[in-house]
């Protein structure tokens, strides 16, 4: 669990009125596998909101198939409306493109001066996370909550060379989900049912809008 493990970063935030874990993707669409990651990291003890944040361009990503940006941003509020720890966030559609993890971070300090800000990621997000601009920045001055994605045996052996044993990187035990977006617009593609991989009201939009249908 989350909640013992994040006490050593306690000093950083004590004066902090909110602790905000923060849960970057495109969402392209948001899926039960991402609803259940954030609903599990929000509560956690010194959680007190996972925020969405929609990103409307990942640099290392290719744009094919992703939907406009308001879209998305639709999706995952509507995904999350009903829960009050979790929050749809479109701080980065207000930032120069594409979308930089570091200057994202910087405005919502700016923003948020008091709120104290963590990183929720995947294993296969903290694996490229050496290529991230002012990547030794962020690790330095951020906790960084890692969640289990599955893994090949390739990437298992070059799990030594991940940076998942630095001070402010923390692993949990966190459900280990196989869905990802990509496949569920591929089933959409192959006039698949996917409703069950979707929140109600998710797969109502998608459905209604005609969205990734080939």
């Amino acid at each position: 669990m989350v909640n013992h493990i994040l006490d050593g970063f306690s000093s950083k935030s004590e004066n902090a009125q909110k602790q905000v874990a923060l849960y970057f993707g495109s969402f392209n669409p948001i899926h039960i596998g991402h609803l259940i990651i954030g609903n599990y990291i929000a509560q956690q003890d010194q959680i007190d909101e996972v925020w969405f944040v929609v990103s409307p361009q990942n640099p290392h990503k290719l744009k094919k198939n992703l939907l406009a940006d308001h879209h998305r941003l639709a999706m995952v509020r509507i995904a999350v409306e009903e829960n009050p720890h979790l929050k749809a966030s479109d701080i980065e559609f207000k930032l120069p493109k594409p979308s930089y993890t570091t200057y994202t971070l910087q405005a919502l300090k700016e923003k948020h001066p008091t709120y104290a800000f963590t990183l929720v990621m995947g294993e296969d997000n903290l694996r490229t996370l050496h290529k991230w601009k002012n990547y030794e920045y962020i690790i330095e001055n951020y906790p960084i909550i890692v969640y289990p994605r599955v893994i090949t045996e390739q990437e298992k052996i070059e799990e030594k060379n991940t940076l998942i044993d630095r001070t402010n990187i923390l692993k949990v035990d966190a459900p280990l989900m196989k869905i990802s977006s990509s496949f569920i617009r591929n089933m959409i593609g192959e006039k698949m049912d996917v409703r069950y991989l979707l929140s109600e009201p998710v797969f109502t939009y998608l459905d209604e809008m005609n969205f990734y249908k080939k």
